[in-house]
């Protein structure tokens, strides 16, 4: 979107639609573009969403209105379901659908392959939250990203500036209290996951949260305000974002057109005043209506509305605390909204000028604002017993039914004595119709797509001859402590386990490295036998952290002892990869590789991969077998839950305590660690209890990598875990309470 309009650049309206009523409300209330799903593969998985046939009528009827539509494949997809992937897409790329909105990395893949030109818009489902994610992903293909939500307004010019790529944020709806794409709470805890669309939101439940001494009764610290930014258009406008994108899909139609009226308003508001006077004139000058933000606050509500990250990194007034519910709408703004907008389609005024000559084909030529399609029928005949009337002619014509066109004027010229049959009539409109649709069209730069790429699923071949299929067990070992480190170390040293095994990786979290280098090189300075280190990357990286990570490559390069990186974002492998690939790099499982196509994605940026979490064992073990590559498969750890911004010891009013841990207590008393991280200003919120396959080992040894992750662990226990896992020892009582999450339990 490069042109400008009164001086600044133009910016795109972007609304949801959760159902055909929805998209009618929104386009009809000024939205630029519209965002909604198929009935497959949409984030919003109990959304009305469209069929198939209604969305292709709703492409059409978008376009002709010159407005854009923006399809929503923004789940992860088992390979099962990347098969049916081609036959879903075809008909709407080939119908001049706009762009695509993707998570997956084996959709983005798979799209850019077998779809040549269809834009790739990356999901904030993806957590992009730099310039190095957004520059490598515009390297793959993408044009646009949708950031995490959690970055502010200066992140976002920068990452713009970095990148060039196009971004699009929210400006309005509700807000997710993790990283969208890093929550797994829904699905460890219930089996609907965020990331298939599913979400049961626990995070609109109430706990009791704890941190020391300090503790807070019953409340929804997880619960965030929705978001409101119409006070802060001018600055929003001004800092070159892409596209405002309203949340909703899930909410009624009167919502996505209220909602879009008002930000329409006062978008093209700015804009009249950018036409007369300076930024910072037009910003003073620029003033909200009580009545417009009373319907921003009448249409489904929670509790209260906050204005989201643009100018904050956190804070306890973004949280509902008392009461997660929403408002109640008021039903008079929901009926003058659906009258206004929803209950009567907006039709293209044309105008009809219609030719019947006796003996000669009869003419039908429709026009709207200087565009003209001409239409040649039939043979117009001399009527032997009942002529054709101007007012027969007049009432065949103007009957434009479910087209985009009403009649604003029409014009008959006829013959006296004419005949010409009503079915040649609704012939010749048909074809006028037709072809005033295919101009307007053609005027707006679309048309029909052709030169798909055969979508027949091809046999996955093995991407790399280094791939573990044949080998023993290596172990991996991730550590956050410095006495973690130290244990593992003696346990290694002691146990004489590096001779046995054919390696042992350590991945060492950056933070340690960066706050105790020292520490760690004189630990690390002989490692035993086998052993390789790899540093671990930040789970966010932001603007906030680009002196981090030039000081945490800096030590990792430098060092003799460290081998390469884990990323585990596309962030991280976006810095490694700007770094030119000079250290080898692998993939954490919060990088998605659910199937094949991602699985091929990920071989050209990084030397292995992690299984995930969310997928069974006999589809990871499908996915394991059909790539070939380098692999790990997590057998102990505490599952991240959620990766968040917004901070408990900031909501609690705890800013700057020393305690590195917190608790939320659930309903059912069940206890969730949650890891205070102030040196990214971030929080980690653990599962309450560990994710063991101790049992399972056996079924995984010989292919794939087995790795344990340390995180809350003390040097105790994490020497009984050493000696559980490698050393074949019985699995002490205190980890017997675990859970085996989804090895033997499907996915929603």
């Amino acid at each position: 979107m490069s042109f400008m309009e009164n001086g600044i650049k133009k910016v795109e309206l972007l609304a949801p639609a959760g159902s055909v009523d929805g998209f009618y409300g929104a386009v009809h209330a000024g939205a630029d573009a519209v965002y909604l799903a198929g009935d497959r593969f949409g984030a919003r998985a109990y959304a009305e969403n469209f069929t198939t046939e209604a969305l292709l009528e709703c492409i059409d009827y978008g376009h002709l209105m010159g407005r854009k539509l923006y399809l929503t494949v923004n789940t992860l997809l088992k390979e099962c379901e990347l098969n049916e992937l081609y036959g879903y897409l075809a008909p709407f790329y080939e119908a001049g659908m706009d762009a695509v909105i993707v998570q997956d990395l084996g959709v983005f893949r798979f799209i850019r392959e077998h779809f040549p030109g269809w834009k790739l818009h990356v999901s904030t489902q993806m957590t992009i939250c730099s310039g190095y994610g957004s520059a490598l992903l515009k390297e793959m293909g993408a044009c646009r990203i949708v950031p995490a939500r959690e970055l502010s307004l200066r992140e976002l010019v920068a990452m713009k500036q970095q990148s060039g790529v196009e971004i699009e944020t929210f400006i309005h709806g509700a807000m997710c209290y993790s990283y969208s794409g890093q929550c797994l709470f829904s699905s460890m805890l219930g089996g609907r996951s965020g990331n298939r669309g599913r979400c049961a939101q626990p995070c609109r439940l109430s706990y009791t949260a704890m941190a020391g001494s300090v503790k807070c009764e019953e409340c929804y610290p997880l619960s965030l305000k929705d978001l409101c930014t119409i006070e802060h258009i001018p600055q929003l406008m001004e800092a070159g974002i892409d596209s405002f994108k309203i949340e909703g899909r899930m909410k009624k139609p009167e919502y996505a057109a209220g909602v879009t009226s008002v930000y329409r308003r006062y978008i093209d508001k700015y804009y009249e005043l950018r036409q007369e006077m300076s930024a910072e004139e037009a910003a003073e000058a620029y003033e909200i209506a009580d009545k417009d933000r009373a319907i921003l606050h009448s249409l489904y509500i929670r509790s209260d509305v906050q204005d989201g990250y643009y100018f904050r990194r956190n804070g306890r007034e973004m949280v509902t605390m008392k009461s997660p519910s929403y408002r109640g709408s008021d039903e008079k703004l929901l009926e003058d909204i659906r009258k206004k907008y929803i209950d009567h389609r907006r039709k293209l005024p044309v105008r009809m000028t219609a030719v019947f000559r006796v003996g000669q084909p009869a003419e039908l030529a429709m026009q709207w604002e200087g565009i003209q399609a001409r239409r040649i029928g039939g043979l117009v005949e001399q009527a032997q017993r009942q002529p054709v009337t101007e007012d027969n002619i007049r009432k065949q014509l103007t009957r434009l039914g479910h087209s985009a066109f009403c009649v604003d004027e029409i014009s008959i010229s006829a013959d006296e004595n004419v005949f010409y049959s009503l079915k040649q009539l609704n012939e010749l409109r048909r074809m006028a119709v037709a072809g005033l649709e295919e101009q307007i069209l053609v005027m707006r730069g679309y048309g029909r797509r052709k030169g798909l790429v055969p979508g027949e699923k091809v046999a996955a071949e093995p991407v790399r001859a280094d791939g573990n299929a044949g080998k023993g067990t290596d172990w991996v070992i991730s550590i956050c402590t410095k006495r973690q480190l130290e244990t593992v170390l003696q346990w290694l040293a002691a146990s004489g386990c590096s001779g046995k095994q054919k390696g042992i990786r350590i991945y060492v979290d950056g933070d340690l490295i960066v706050q105790e280098e020292g520490a760690v090189n004189s630990l690390c300075h002989k490692l035993p036998a086998g052993c390789v280190l790899y540093a671990v990357l930040p789970y966010i990286i932001r603007e906030s952290d680009r002196n981090y990570l030039e000081a945490l490559y800096d030590k990792v390069r430098k060092s003799s002892i460290f081998h390469g990186f884990l990323a585990r974002s596309m962030d991280g492998l976006g810095f490694v990869r700007q770094k030119g690939n000079t250290l080898p790099c692998r993939v954490d499982a919060g990088v998605y590789v659910w199937n094949t196509s991602a699985g091929q994605e990920i071989s050209a940026l990084a030397e292995g991969y992690c299984l995930p979490y969310e997928l069974r064992a006999s589809e990871q073990r499908s996915l394991l077998h059909a790539l070939g590559l380098p692999c790990e498969k997590i057998v102990y750890s505490r599952i991240p839950m959620m990766i968040t911004a917004n901070c408990l010891y900031q909501t609690m009013g705890m800013c700057g305590r020393r305690e590195e841990y917190g608790i939320l207590k659930d309903r059912y008393r069940m206890e969730f660690p949650v890891k205070v991280n102030c040196l990214h200003c971030m929080n980690v919120i653990y599962n309450s209890v560990p994710f063991s396959l101790y049992s399972e080992i056996s079924k995984w040894k010989g292919g794939v990598d087995l790795r344990m992750d340390f995180t809350l662990e003390s040097a105790e226990e994490t020497e009984q875990v050493l000696d559980a896992f490698i050393g074949g020892a019985p699995l002490p009582r205190w980890k017997h309470k675990a859970t085996t999450g989804h090895e033997k339990r499907v996915v929603e």
